[in-house]
């Protein structure tokens, strides 16, 4: 049957007229003026609330692209690490690093391959702020899809094993439904992240050059800095309503059908709500057949590409390929270490001797913010876990609030505390733990979620609850999530630390001793980069440590103990 026919027009519904109308306004105020994609270094950005709308757009597209490009790495990563002990001895190791760098670590990078690549050009900027998105969405990614492949009931890979299923049905009939609960959940919080280190990623700064993106980081940032708080609020609003539709229209739907990958091994399920969107969908007839049709294209897109996918990634000359990525990628990081090497040979400033114990201070204050969040976000994850009904009620605020900026209140933040004479070391551990808290949150969710029907009819039956549920049930369900979201937590911790002991707020700097003011300074005032490069290289070190010694084994005992076997 065509799209639009006599018949279909007159079954359209209000619904279907106010989407057309909202569609053709959305596309007037986008397009109408063709406000222009400016600003590279030295141009003046527009701060017109016109161009609000526009500015949604551009940080839209460079959040799309980067999750494409997070997801794409994450699954190839994942699935090689999980299935590979070789790769696994290479791949972990350095996610764990990678995920932890601060995203201030990666500008010398994002300058030299694509600003220089591209003699500073628009295109080479929009590249280098894509790729700055990557760095803080993509290592959560390819940890969910590890933490999903290694925890596969053994006796549900015996079965497709059996069956003979290889390349592209393996992948559709075991790994990538095994991927999707997690994954979804874990989408949510990546591009929470992006969010998070939105300023950072399209107003690049190194040392005295500067390069800014149109966009409502860029936006909002340039508002605060101006003093300009009724335009900041602006831009601030106009990022929580992108990021309210994205959860109506995007992560609630995801969230809603994402269920039925679960393991259930019972026929009785908890009814859950059906979210907003599909419900006014339903009730559209015009937009259902549109929905429809453009999702099962898409489907019929995502299919052809997973097969071509799943088919080259069981050649044999695939191997190859990724082994000679590997060297290149080696090859690459020798050279980096050669150049770093030859950086740090320089005499150091005093200011060196200061490192060791800024990086003490700040892992304390992590210890703080990681034990807060663990108080407040298990309780919270085992309540929600107990009803689907109160989960379908409750997430949203919570996924919302997860995805909201916490950076753009910053300067608000720091000057309440300090109005209430507090030092700015409260500051610092309530700055972190926004960048924290969360990854715990939506990983415990997601562990709560996999927990099968029938071991909810189990503790129903036994009439168990309160401690005894939460120690025999919820924490050893959801125990490899845990350590999956406190280790995402920590990596979102150590870049938290950068824009948390160095803050403006009415036109006064506040900072802290800590390695992130000191980061900061190196990076922001001075333009050191060999301390930039010994101030990471620092926590790199401490950073592999505390991930070797702690959370990998404890993430190892995790995987093997408490997975699920019928």
């Amino acid at each position: 049957m065509p799209f639009w026919s006599p018949t279909t027009a007159r079954r359209a519904s209000p619904l279907d007229v106010a989407a057309i109308a909202l569609l053709a306004l959305l596309v007037l105020v986008l397009f109408l003026d063709r406000p222009q994609a400016l600003p590279q270094g030295g141009q003046v950005f527009t701060l017109s609330p016109a161009l609000l709308p526009w500015y949604a757009l551009r940080s839209f597209l460079r959040m799309l692209a980067a999750y494409v490009l997070s997801l794409g790495f994450s699954l190839v990563v994942g699935y090689w690490a999980a299935t590979s002990l070789q790769a696994r001895r290479f791949i972990m190791p350095c996610l764990d690093i990678l995920q932890s760098v601060p995203i201030l670590g990666f500008f010398p990078a994002a300058v030299f391959l694509f600003i220089r690549l591209f003699n500073g050009s628009v295109l080479g900027v929009e590249a280098a702020a894509v790729f700055l998105i990557f760095t803080s969405q993509a290592w959560n990614l390819a940890f969910s899809v590890y933490e999903s492949l290694t925890t596969i009931p053994e006796d549900l890979a015996t079965a497709v094993a059996a069956s003979g299923a290889s390349g592209m049905v393996r992948w559709r009939r075991l790994l990538l439904p095994a991927c999707v609960p997690r994954l979804t959940y874990n989408s949510m919080m990546s591009w929470a992240a992006g969010w998070y280190f939105l300023i950072a990623s399209e107003v690049i700064t190194v040392g005295p050059q500067s390069y800014t993106l149109p966009g409502l980081g860029s936006y909002i940032g340039t508002a605060i800095e101006h003093g300009d708080w009724g335009l900041a609020t602006a831009g601030i609003g106009t990022l929580a309503a992108l990021i309210v539709l994205l959860h109506i229209f995007v992560w609630s739907p995801l969230g809603f059908w994402s269920r039925r990958f679960r393991y259930e091994f019972s026929s009785r399920t908890e009814a859950v709500p059906t979210p907003a969107a599909i419900t006014l969908i339903s009730r559209a007839p015009l937009v259902r057949r549109a929905w429809h049709r453009t999702a099962n294209q898409t489907a019929r897109i995502a299919g052809a590409v997973a097969a071509v996918f799943s088919f080259v990634f069981t050649l044999p000359v695939t191997r190859f390929v990724l082994g000679a990525l590997a060297l290149a990628a080696a090859v690459g990081i020798g050279y980096g270490g050669v150049r770093t090497a030859i950086t740090l040979i320089r005499p150091l400033p005093p200011a060196a001797a200061g490192i060791p114990l800024a990086l003490l201070y700040s892992f304390l204050r992590l210890v703080v913010a990681y034990a807060i969040s663990l108080a407040w976000t298990i309780p919270l994850a085992y309540w929600l876990s107990r009803s689907a009904q109160r989960a379908a009620r409750v997430l949203p605020i919570v996924q919302i609030l997860a995805s909201m900026p916490a950076t753009a209140f910053f300067p608000l933040i720091v000057a309440a505390i300090i109005g209430l004479h507090l030092s700015m070391n409260v500051a610092a551990v309530v700055l972190i733990l926004t960048g924290m808290q969360w990854y715990l949150l939506l990983n415990l969710v997601a562990g709560a979620e996999a927990m099968p029907e029938d071991l909810r009819e189990l503790a129903a039956a036994s009439n168990v609850g309160g401690w005894m549920y939460l120690r025999r049930f919820f924490l050893p369900v959801a125990m490899p999530s845990l350590i999956t979201g406190s280790i995402t937590a920590w990596g979102g911790g150590w870049n938290a630390l950068i824009i948390a002991e160095y803050v403006t707020a009415n036109g006064r700097v506040y900072s802290t001793p800590g390695i992130g003011s000191l980061l900061d300074r190196f990076t922001y005032v001075d333009g050191n980069l060999q301390m930039i490069v010994l101030s990471i290289l620092t926590m790199v070190v401490v950073v592999t440590a505390l991930n070797r010694l702690v959370w990998r084994r404890l993430y190892e005992v995790a995987a093997v103990r408490f997975r699920l076997e019928y």
